[in-house]
């Protein structure tokens, strides 16, 4: 599966793009051709400098003409063709890992650090953008030109050329040590940004903790660590790859240099012409170029292919999307029965829950943290399955049902609402488009009316809701649900952050809502609130302590009866 994930990767940078590819591979052809045809023209100069005529003179100059218009041509071209290609491919290739990545189920995403995408969306694209892409077309072009560089010199002396191949081999020695090592090197620093990412998200996300602790010194000291150890391993890749330039460059002056001497010998001897001598160094050129590039071209270009390989394994289509199975509705319900679960081997979270809860009813789960409230949302939300007895959904199991699926169904809101850097319109709706009545009706019916009165429609909310209060995001929240027309809204916790008075409310304003099966985990033991639900669940050390309304379960005196009092002191 994970073969048939990389190929899926790499077709994509030639989809809807196979015309920008193959002019970008004729225009580097004919560049190839270009180069050695002017290493013609200026053996012929030379010779004609010699002792030639002016008819000749006026051919070779004819043939420059010829040449450096073909080559204006063929610079147009790849310059149109080449980043076209290049603009789709990378595009092509960062969608589709996005749409891969999103396709994953909440479980499965979950348990993957999301600097390993961000980092493969980052910075592992621009090296497969330069190193695995554009180095193919910089292999193509000095593979050919060394090719065709090779016959014309055999034409002209097979003498020279054979000598030109035995002076080579140092710099091809020198290209095949190092290669592995910048391949090897490349993939610490691919590593490295995956932790420098991680490190720098934690940092942002965690900045009100830091300030509150006034740990900034402490803080920047890690961040400055982390930096320098990046930028150390960086700086080994440039200081390998400048050690190949260097040791490069002094065989290359000794190829030249030898190849000289020896034209000078074969031309006092009458063998070959200076004008040769001069098409020799020329083409010598081309010749040790590939040499020097091609190894550490392949070595760069296999430790790109391992980033998209890396990135396909991350995405790798899990079991979750092969489920055919989908949930149509709620229809009888949701149940739960004898369900056993846990997060770790060994530490049970659910202990033989069962549970029923009817469509179109409200539903108050609470308990003391760790108890299990949260847990029962999340296997509803289909993102574990790897639980013990069965969870329904319209007489659906769960666990053999595509996740996606349970989302055309279900909603959730959460303690932390996601608001994007947009309009509250746009955040209501979620970029998709709506009739303008279901929108306002949803805002309505969710309290939003007096915001939208006070600032619009089209009052920008901040980077993450900065510029709305914690009731107004939750809200939101509660509009998108009700836009979305859900049969079942979870809420988790999503009055924990508020005050009393908005806390009220926006518990109010979910409990408003006719014909949608609402289940909220709550920590909240407010008595006008609970009354309003039709059941409570109460949940003890991962099992169904008590069930019931509120009123039956103050009557029993029992453990929810002792949180309620507990909670009004």
């Amino acid at each position: 599966m994970n073969q048939k994930n990389i190929k899926r990767y790499r077709q994509k940078f030639y989809e809807k793009n196979k015309l920008n590819y193959t002019l970008t591979i004729m225009a580097t052809i004919g560049f190839s051709v270009f180069s050695v045809v002017l290493a013609g023209l200026l053996k012929e100069l030379m010779d004609l400098a010699s002792g030639g005529s002016m008819e000749g003179l006026k051919y070779c100059l004819m043939m420059t003409l010829a040449v450096v218009a073909g080559y204006c041509v063929v610079f147009l071209v790849l310059r149109s063709a080449k980043y076209n290609f290049m603009r789709k491919a990378v595009a092509g290739y960062r969608n589709l890992a996005f749409q891969d990545i999103t396709a994953k189920s909440i479980g499965s995403l979950g348990k993957d650090n999301s600097s390993n995408y961000i980092s493969a969306l980052t910075n592992d694209v621009t090296s497969i953008e330069s190193k695995y892409l554009l180095a193919e077309f910089s292999m193509l072009e000095a593979l050919l030109t060394a090719a065709l560089s090779l016959v014309l010199m055999f034409y002209y002396s097979w003498a020279m050329t054979l000598a030109v191949i035995g002076l080579c081999i140092l710099p091809v020695i020198v290209s095949v040590i190092f290669g592995s090592r910048v391949a090897e090197q490349e993939k610490q620093i691919s590593d490295c940004n995956v932790g420098f990412v991680a490190m720098v998200k934690d940092l942002l996300s965690g900045f009100s903790v830091i300030k509150s602790f006034q740990a900034q010194e402490e803080a920047g000291t890690l961040y400055a660590d982390r930096n320098e150890h990046l930028e150390q391993v960086k700086c080994r890749r440039q200081k390998t790859v400048k050690l190949i330039e260097l040791i490069s460059t002094l065989a290359g002056i000794s190829v030249q240099l030898g190849v000289f001497l020896l034209g000078a010998y074969l031309a006092i001897k009458g063998q070959i012409t200076a004008g040769v001598v001069v098409a020799f160094v020329q083409m010598m050129n081309y010749v040790l170029g590939p040499i020097n590039q091609v190894p550490v071209l392949l070595a760069e270009r296999k430790a790109a292919a391992g980033l998209i390989e890396k990135l396909a394994a991350c995405c790798a289509e899990d079991e979750d999307e092969r489920k055919t199975e989908l949930v149509s509705g709620i229809g009888g319900g949701i149940r739960f029965e004898h369900v056993n679960f846990s997060y770790e081997e060994g530490k049970a979270v659910l202990k033989d829950v069962n549970l029923e809860f009817e469509a179109g009813k409200s539903y108050a789960v609470v308990g003391a943290s760790g108890s299990g409230k949260s847990t029962l949302l999340n296997l509803i939300m289909g993102s574990y399955d790897g639980y013990e007895g069965r969870v329904t959904m319209g007489g659906r199991e769960l666990k053999d049902v595509n996740a996606d699926s349970i989302f055309d169904v279900v909603s959730v809101i959460q303690q932390n609402v996601f608001i994007f850097d947009d309009t509250v319109k746009r955040n209501i709706c979620l970029f998709k488009e709506f009739p303008p009545d279901a929108v306002e009706s949803a805002a309505s019916r969710a309290g939003l009316r007096e915001l939208i009165a006070e600032k619009g429609w089209d009052y920008g909310c901040g980077e993450g809701g900065a510029h709305l209060s914690g009731g107004e995001k939750q809200r939101i929240s509660i509009a998108r649900s009700l836009l979305k027309e859900s049969q079942v809204l979870l809420v988790d916790e999503a009055t924990s952050s508020l005050d009393a008075e908005t806390a009220d409310s926006v518990t109010n304003a979910i409990l408003d809502i006719d014909g949608l099966t609402r289940l909220v985990v709550t920590h909240r033991l407010d008595e006008k609130a609970l009354r309003r639900f039709d059941g409570i669940i109460v949940m003890r050390n991962g099992r169904v302590a008590e069930q019931g309304n509120f009123g039956e379960l103050m009557d029993r005196k029992d453990y929810f009866y002792s949180l309620y009092q507990v909670s009004r002191e």
